[in-house]
């Protein structure tokens, strides 16, 4: 009787395709020419890909700011100082500023106040019932938070700034003690739950959590602090920020509303992406005896886009974007920042293998496929590559993709909340703030 209700199922829900060119419906969040489709404002984060000329889009490199400032400005800084960035970030995408120096650390203090835990929280609400998906028990834990807040239900901006920053610096251990539970009860692994450290750095307590010894390099720690920057943010129009944005406008709670962008994120054609990338890399290993034959590896290619390898959908994960076309910025910069980390590891042959791939595929794409705009490798393809060098559990990756992205879901609610925005549909445009990047040691003196 199953089969015959799922029949029946999928005949009452189908409907012609060609009604949506007739209706000018769009499907996602971008027409058939990849603009898109302009339904709200937000100064959070904007995107440039293309340029209008004569009435025509023209790609250019991409680019991404955070409230006006250029992300390749933002990042250089603080990697040039040799310091984390993720807070600073944070920062930046709540309040509309960069902080100075010392207003930094007073923030670094308040996340490291906001960074624990209720009584008994881990015990009741993570190992008691741990599911085999972290996601899932990240967004369940979520979702509990709301019974231990007196306040819950309070949406003024006062105290959605106080969940905000409490969910901030809670979601590295939601995540990490999840995993740790599913590890022990679900593969038979001993059991290691550690205190985050108030010194410690997002990026660095993620590494501490995690580790049996809590051990880690400093470049290590820069590269995934660096990861979380470059996550932190893309606009409204993306799935999970548009959820924000539309669970928010209903006048819901702050718990809801991230544990439904959670949801939109766990799916592969958003935060899971970056698991598919890994996995495909894997694949590639296995069945491709020699990594320098451009041959064999076009082959490869080729069987992947004819839907006759690896998990056969005809794509090669990692390679394209619904914006970008020439460059995806986030990809250029981590590209040029992992290879000292794989030189580090002694993964240089892998890593010469990301870029052959890179190339190749972009080349194979043009030949098989009529596309209408550029293909490039996206920021999946080289963080799922940063994310192995650091020995992460492809359990975590999109939860660490979560963890960075909580901020930048929490500034969208900021916005929507006081906006009360009340027309929602399903994609956003950016207006900028330009503004240029300041170093901190010019901040200083507030």
């Amino acid at each position: 009787m199953l089969k015959e209700l799922t029949q029946m199922a999928e005949k009452s829900s189908y409907i012609d395709p060609a009604l949506y060119t007739k209706y000018e419906v769009k499907r996602g969040l971008r027409d058939i020419t990849g603009k898109g489709v302009l339904t709200g404002l937000t100064e959070i984060g904007e995107v440039h890909s293309y340029i209008i000329c004569d009435n025509e889009m023209v790609p250019e490199p991409g680019r991404l700011f955070y409230r006006g400032i250029d992300v390749a400005d933002l990042t250089e800084g603080f990697m040039k100082e040799n310091r984390p960035g993720y807070e600073e970030t944070v920062y930046l995408l709540l309040f509309g500023s960069l902080p100075t120096r010392a207003r930094l650390e007073e923030f670094n203090e308040l996340l490291a106040d906001y960074r624990t835990l209720p009584r008994s929280f881990v015990r009741d609400m993570i190992l008691k019932a741990p599911s085999k998906d972290v996601m899932n028990m990240l967004a369940r834990s979520v979702l509990a938070l709301y019974s231990y807040d007196d306040n819950a239900d309070d949406l003024s901006i006062e105290n959605v700034v106080r969940q905000s920053l409490g969910l901030i610096a809670q979601f590295p251990m939601l995540a990490v003690y999840s995993y740790q539970a599913i590890n022990h009860y679900h593969g038979n692994q001993s059991l290691i739950i550690h205190s985050p450290k108030r010194e410690y750095s997002t990026a660095e307590n993620i590494l501490h959590l995690l580790r049996p010894d809590s051990s880690f390099t400093p470049l290590e720690a820069q590269l995934l602090d660096l990861a979380l920057v470059l996550h932190a943010e893309h606009g409204g129009g993306n799935n999970s920020s548009f959820t924000t944005h539309v669970v928010s406008s209903t006048g819901t709670d702050t718990y809801s509303a991230i544990a439904a962008a959670l949801s939109a994120l766990k799916g592969p054609r958003h935060g899971g992406a970056n698991i598919k990338v890994v996995q495909m890399f894997d694949d590639i290993k296995n069945n491709v005896s020699d990594w320098q034959d451009e041959g064999q590896l076009r082959t490869y290619l080729r069987r992947l886009l004819n839907k006759e390898g690896f998990d056969r959908t005809g794509l090669i994960y990692g390679m394209g974007h619904a914006v970008y076309s020439i460059s995806d910025p986030r990809a250029e910069i981590l590209k040029a920042h992992c290879k000292s980390l794989a030189s580090d590891k002694g993964l240089d042959d892998e890593f010469d293998l990301h870029q052959r791939i890179e190339r190749l595929a972009q080349e194979v794409i043009q030949e098989e496929r009529k596309i209408y705009k550029g293909v490039s490798a996206n920021v999946d393809f080289y963080s799922g590559f940063v994310y192995r060098m650091l020995n992460l559990p492809p359990e975590l990756l999109t939860p660490i993709f979560a963890i960075s992205r909580i901020s930048g879901w929490s500034a969208h609610r900021i916005e929507e909340l006081v906006n009360k925005g009340k027309i929602i549909r399903p994609a956003y445009k950016s207006i900028s703030k330009r503004c240029d990047y300041i170093a901190l040691d010019e901040r200083n003196n507030e």
